[in-house]
C-alpha cells in the first residue's frame, strides 16, 4: 500500500488546533549523559495520549453517512476514537481484552463510547471489532495498520524536525507500528540521516519479533508495565510492518525492571507522570542499551495509567504482573 509525506501533511491540517503542537521540553537527565535529551510530551493531548492524532485524522476523513466506528484497543487508541467520534456525533464501540487496565476502560467510557470486553488478548478484541463491521456495518479504525491513522501519528515527526532540525536521534515506543512507522517515515523524508530507534518491552513485543522474523508473526501477550505496547500486528498487516522494517534503524527491548526505573526517573528527575510504555526510551538509556550521540528526542506517549500502580512504583514497592513480580527499588538506591 502506497504511503506518502503528503498524507502526513494533509493530516496536520485536519488535526490542527486540536491534537497538534504538543510541547518539546529539555529533560534534566540530559546533563548526566552529556547530550541534550528532549521530551515530546504527548501526555498534553486532550485524551492524555498521542493516539488522538491518528484517530482524529481517520474519523475526519470518513464520508458522511457512516453508521459509526469501532476499533480494538489497549486503551489509548480507544480514547482517541471515542473523543473524535463524539466530536463528529457518531457512534463508537471500542473492543478491549481483559488485560486492559480498568483505568483505561473507564477512560474510554467517560468519553461516550460503548466498551466491549472480549477475551484475553488483542487478537480476540480485534475479532469482535471485525464482527461489528460485518454484522452492524460499523467502520473500523485500526489502532496502527491504517494509512490515515499512521499519517496522524506521523505529524509528530514533522513537529520534531521543525522544532529541532539538528536532532540526531528519535526514540519512539514500538507496538503495532502506527506511531513508529509514521514518525520514522516523516523524519527520514525530511532528514534521511536522522536515527530512529523503536523501543518495546522484552516480553510479548509483536513488532520486534516480526521484524526479526522478516514477516508478521504472532506472540503470546502477557501483562506488562508497558501494557500500551501489547497486542499483535496482524498476520495480514498491510502497512505498518513494512514502514517499521524499512525505516527504523534499530529495535531495542527493555525489561520490566528497566521500565520500572524509567518511570521513576521521569517522575523524580522531570516530574512527568506517564505510563510504562512512555518510559521505554528512558529505560534503555539508563540501562546503557542506547548511548546518546547528539540531541535526542524521546516521545512520551501517554499518561493514562492506574495511579495506584504509579504510587507503588514511585514508593519502590514490588509490582505484580500476573505471575511475574517486578521487585521494587527506591529511586536512586
Amino acid at each position: 500500500m502506497a504511503f506518502s509525506l503528503g498524507q502526513i501533511l494533509k493530516a496536520r491540517g485536519r488535526i490542527a488546533g486540536v491534537a497538534g503542537g504538543t510541547p518539546l521540553v529539555p529533560s534534566a537527565m540530559g546533563a548526566r549523559f552529556g547530550q541534550e535529551l528532549l521530551l515530546k510530551l504527548e501526555i498534553a493531548q486532550p485524551v492524555g495520549a498521542f493516539k488522538l492524532r491518528g484517530a482524529l485524522n481517520a474519523i475526519a476523513a470518513l464520508p458522511n453517512g457512516v453508521r459509526g466506528v469501532t476499533c480494538c484497543s489497549t486503551g489509548n487508541h480507544g480514547r482517541g476514537v471515542a473523543y473524535a467520534a463524539r466530536a463528529r456525533g457518531i457512534r463508537a464501540v471500542v473492543c478491549m481484552s481483559r488485560l486492559a487496565p480498568e483505568a483505561k476502560v473507564e477512560g474510554v467510557r467517560a468519553l461516550g463510547a460503548e466498551v466491549r470486553i472480549v477475551g484475553d488478548s488483542q487478537d480476540e478484541a480485534q475479532a469482535e471489532a471485525e464482527r461489528l463491521v460485518a454484522e452492524e456495518g460499523l467502520t473500523e479504525i485500526s489502532p496502527f495498520d491504517d494509512a490515515q491513522v499512521i499519517a496522524g501519528q506521523g505529524t509528530i515527526g514533522l513537529e520534531l524536525l521543525e522544532a529541532r532540525p539538528d536532532l540526531h536521534t528519535i526514540l519512539v515506543p514500538l507496538s503495532g507500528g502506527g506511531l513508529a512507522g509514521g514518525v520514522a517515515f516523516a523524519a527520514k523524508r525530511i532528514n534521511p540521516d536522522i536515527g530512529v530507534i523503536g523501543l518495546s518491552m522484552d516480553r510479548g513485543a509483536a513488532m520486534a519479533a516480526s521484524i526479526a522474523a522478516g514477516r508478521p508473526v504472532e506472540v503470546v501477550e502477557v501483562p506488562s508495565l508497558a501494557d500500551s505496547l501489547g497486542g499483535g500486528i496482524g498476520l495480514d498487516n498491510r502497512l505498518s510492518f513494512a514502514l517499521c522494517r524499512d525505516h527504523l534503524d534499530e529495535v531495542v527491548l527493555v525489561s520490566e525492571e528497566e521500565i520500572y526505573r524509567g518511570m521513576q526517573a521521569l517522575y523524580y528527575e522531570d516530574r512527568v507522570v506517564c505510563e510504562g510504555a512512555c518510559a521505554v526510551g528512558i529505560a534503555a538509556i539508563l540501562a546503557g542499551k542506547i548511548r546518546l550521540q547528539g540531541p535526542t528526542a524521546a516521545i512520551i506517549t501517554g499518561r493514562n495509567l492506574d495511579m495506584g500502580l504509579h504510587a507503588d512504583i514511585m514508593a519502590g514497592r514490588d509490582v505484580r504482573l500476573g505471575d511475574y513480580v517486578v521487585k521494587g527499588q527506591a529511586y536512586g538506591a
